[in-house]
This record gives structure tokens, C-alpha cells and sequence, in this order.
């Protein structure tokens, strides 16, 4: 059975994008056959594995408007087990388009009928918002993942999101799970990212990761070079950081990740937060 699992926060800079690209190449680089899908207009998932939007004949726009065309849309990238959907600015005019149809929050879910089998997992990527792109991530998908920025701002946000969840859960009649919050972006020289995380954890015991992603420059620096963290610097804070970040994913789902993308041997990523993988 595929997992399909939305990254989705309502607040913009959070770490979606970042979270969506490597936890998508993370799970590529454990052998899982893996789709990503970029449902945000602002297309930086798709920079982010070195496509160009603006050279793109068909994106994720057309996949919604004529679901049997995804196949042919999709782009493979350079880890071996990864493709992506991609999107440009075109986007946009999906929303406009989709409102006059009467199924227009299942688009791609429909899209989606025609590659299911292909793929073991698909992360999709979603914008900063409740509009009917997001809506159709959250009707395709199985689970959720919650990026959280440590800083108090930011659980205005996840509020706001798990109230939405409800109401589609609801109104919609979705079976979808929370996989997880994570939190992103912790500065360990602050005492305000220690609160948040320490909040967040007393409030929602059970449903955040072990997992924190740290502020690091290799992950800022990546997308530039249109690659993953775990490609441009696996051995960078970062990078061990999504790592485990798809290690507990996957033991999660009663599966153990092992990492031939990223060396000769197999190697799991290593306890006490240091990964069994060379820079």
C-alpha cells in the first residue's frame, strides 16, 4: 500500500519545503521508491532538486486539470530512487480553474489513481494556506507531518491547522492520521527554543517526533546548489538530523531503515543523534 503523507502548516517558514525535499530523499536514499509532490505555486521544492519552473512544458497544474496525464509529467532526479511532480508559477490558475469543478477537491486524488502502485511512498508538499491545493494534499493523503518552528508564533499556526484537520476529517469523512509534529529550525543557544519544544511536547505527548531539526547553514545552503542537505553535506547537522527524521518515519510504519543510497554497505543511522554515514 502507497503512504501518501502532506507536510502542511498554515504559517509560511516553518520548514515545510525543507522537510518535504529531504524527507523525501531520505526515504529514496533507504530504497523506498518514492514520489514528491510540489503543490506550492512558489515551486521551491521543485528548485530544490535542481529543476528550472520556468523551462517546465507540464507541471502538477495540468496533472489536476487531466489526471491521466501525471505519469507522463513526472520528472525522474538525481537520487535513484526519488521523481517529483513539479510546479511553476502556473499554478496559481489552478485554484481559479478547479472551482468550477464539482469533484475539485479530489484532483489529485484522482491523479494519483494512475501511479499509486509505482510508488511505496509520496510526500507532497503543500503552500502556506487552506486553499483548494491544500485541500486536495489533505483528501489524497494518508497522514500528515506538522513542521513546527520553535518560537511561540508558530503555535498560532498549529492551531489553526489541527482545528482545519477536524472540520475535513469531519465534513469530508477522511481518514487521515497526524504522523507527527516536528520541530524545526531549534537554536540549542537560545532558552526560547527549549520552552517551545518543551511546551509542545507537554501538550501534544505522543505526537512529536524525537526528532528536532536544528538551525544549520548547510540546509539554508542547499537549495541553492538545487540538491537535499543529505546530498550537498551528508555529514552536516542537518542532514543527520532528516536522517533520523526518516528512521523514525519508517520504524513507525514497522519498517527499519538502512542507507545503500549513501554508501557501498547498508548502515543505520547511528543512536544518540550521530549518523553511521561519512561526510
Amino acid at each position: 500500500m502507497t503512504r501518501t503523507i502532506a507536510i502542511l502548516n498554515q504559517k509560511g517558514g516553518v520548514g515545510k519545503t525543507t522537510t518535504a525535499v529531504n524527507l523525501a530523499a531520505g526515504l529514496a536514499l533507504a530504497d523506498k521508491a518514492t514520489l514528491l509532490i510540489d503543490m506550492d505555486p512558489q515551486a521551491n521544492a521543485t528548485m530544490s532538486l535542481g529543476l528550472r519552473p520556468e523551462e517546465l512544458e507540464r507541471t502538477v497544474y495540468d496533472a489536476l486539470l487531466k489526471p491521466r496525464t501525471l505519469p507522463a509529467i513526472i520528472s525522474r532526479t538525481a537520487i535513484q530512487h526519488l521523481a517529483v511532480l513539479p510546479a511553476n508559477a502556473d499554478l496559481v490558475a489552478a485554484e481559479v480553474k478547479l472551482l468550477s469543478d464539482k469533484k475539485r477537491v479530489f484532483g489529485l486524488t484522482k491523479a494519483l489513481e494512475t501511479v499509486r502502485g509505482k510508488f511505496s511512498h509520496i510526500v507532497v508538499d503543500c503552500p502556506p494556506s487552506l486553499g483548494l491545493l491544500t485541500v486536495n494534499a489533505i483528501c489524497a493523503s494518508n497522514s500528515v507531518i506538522i513542521p513546527l518552528q520553535c518560537e511561540y508564533y508558530s503555535l498560532e499556526g498549529l492551531s489553526r491547522t489541527l482545528d482545519a484537520l477536524r472540520v475535513f476529517r469531519e465534513t469530508l469523512g477522511l481518514d487521515i492520521e497526524i504522523a507527527g509534529l516536528l520541530l524545526t529550525m531549534f537554536d540549542s543557544r537560545t532558552k526560547l527554543s527549549a520552552e517551545v519544544a518543551a511546551e509542545v511536547r507537554r501538550h501534544f505527548s505522543g505526537k512529536v517526533f524525537t526528532t528536532v531539526i536544528p538551525r544549520n547553514v548547510r540546509v539554508a545552503e542547499a537549495p541553492g546548489h538545487g540538491k537535499p542537505v543529505i546530498l550537498y553535506d551528508v555529514g552536516s547537522r542537518g542532514s543527520k538530523a532528516f536522517l533520523r527524521l526518516t528512521e523514525e518515519f519508517l520504524t513507525s510504519e514497522g519498517e527499519e531503515a538502512t542507507w545503500p543510497g549513501l554508501r557501498g554497505d547498508s548502515r543505520r543511522v547511528g543512536q544518540g543523534g550521530r549518523a553511521a554515514v561519512d561526510r
